[in-house]
């Protein structure tokens, strides 16, 4: 089975009507991984500047290396082998600090005016040998830079990988060390399938307790149950993706009444080969039932997708109406990781400005 890329051409009339819209709303992006949001032109800079051993260096063969691609098999373990080659693009202080800042300047250029951007260190730091500290630094100083230039708030979250506990303690440190420096959460992410959370309960539960918020990737690939563990266990605010848990009323029962958002991911749930095709995806069965879900992109060079797209997707595909859509914005305005005077401006803000929106016809 293949999947294409951009569906969108495909969509109804009423759709392609919707992209200048949804572009020039003001929009949420809660779940985009720095480490999927590389442009391919920098990959291909970055290669020849720095010597990076690659089958090629031009941008267009590069593409089937590091993003999906249309005759790709949609499956979990090939998405993720996208991010194997990504790690020797990071060679240089330089190199990590420009797609830091390109990755915000980007969702910026979507008109995204809010965005938590997750990134893991290790990813970053390991092939090259660099220090973690020094790496989470550099995409702090890179985030802060990209918000002077553009018009939009960024705030970070640091993820640990399953398939590495041994950084897990030090991750965590490095976060709740930057918490005045625009870190508000830490992620667990990865393969769930073959690495439970069991190593990492102890080092959740103390980053709690240093005031770091916690947005755990459960029920993607994993069984719903995952999304149960995942709250009672690390204290999950937030589920990253959480699909699967269609397949159990008692876990949608679960985070309709704790009100936990999911971070909704519709172009990388098709990829990943969670969800069939986008008809049959749940997003607008989990709003329906009062989860406060959201809609995000997840990596978008990995995916080749804008925010605008996913909405496109939700809508022309998923059969989201667009009132609705804004009410995800506002769910996503409500689940940030800010303190309550700050989540209350934010909220208040969004509510404001997508009431000409609400109030037009679509």
């Amino acid at each position: 089975m293949s999947v294409t890329i951009k569906p969108r051409e495909k969509f109804n009339h009423h759709t392609r009507d919707l992209r200048p819209t949804i572009l020039n709303m003001p929009k949420i992006d809660l779940h985009r991984h720095l480490e999927g949001s590389l442009r391919l032109t920098t990959l291909a800079e970055i290669a020849h500047e720095h010597g990076v051993d690659l089958p090629s260096m031009s941008p267009e063969e590069l593409r089937p290396l590091v993003q999906v691609v249309a005759d790709d098999t949609p499956n979990f373990h090939n998405f993720l082998a996208k991010f194997k080659l990504l790690r020797r693009f990071y060679s240089s202080r330089e190199a990590v600090e420009r797609i830091a800042y390109e990755a915000v300047a980007d969702a910026a250029h979507d008109n995204i005016k809010y965005l938590e951007l997750r990134f893991n260190p290790v990813a970053l730091a390991l092939n090259q040998g660099f220090n973690f500290e020094d790496v989470a630094d550099w995409v702090i100083e890179a985030t802060e830079e990209a918000q002077r230039d553009h018009e939009i708030q960024v705030r970070l979250i640091v993820q640990i990988g399953r398939h590495e506990p041994q950084y897990a303690r030090q991750l965590a440190e490095i976060a709740v060390d930057r918490q005045d420096n625009g870190i508000v959460g830490l992620d667990l992410a990865g393969d769930e399938i073959n690495f439970p959370v069991t190593k990492f309960v102890d080092v959740f539960q103390w980053a709690r307790k240093k005031g770091l918020h916690v947005t755990i990737h459960a029920a993607e690939a994993g069984p719903a149950v995952n999304i149960k563990e995942a709250i009672d266990k690390l204290g999950a605010e937030r589920i990253g993706h959480g699909i699967r848990a269609r397949e159990d009323i008692a876990i949608m029962d679960l985070l309709n009444r704790k009100q936990i958002p999911l971070e909704i991911c519709p172009t990388s749930n098709l990829q990943t080969g969670m969800i069939p095709k986008l008809a049959q995806h749940p997003i607008y069965a989990f709003y329906q039932l009062g989860i406060p879900v959201t809609v995000n992109t997840d990596d978008p060079s990995i995916s080749n997708t804008t925010l605008t797209d996913e909405f496109l997707m939700a809508s022309g595909g998923a059969g989201v109406p667009f009132k609705d859509l804004c009410k995800m914005i506002i769910y996503a305005a409500q689940a940030a990781f800010l303190p309550e005077t700050e989540k209350s401006a934010l909220v208040e803000w969004f509510q404001v400005k997508l009431k000409k929106y609400v109030s037009e016809p679509h």
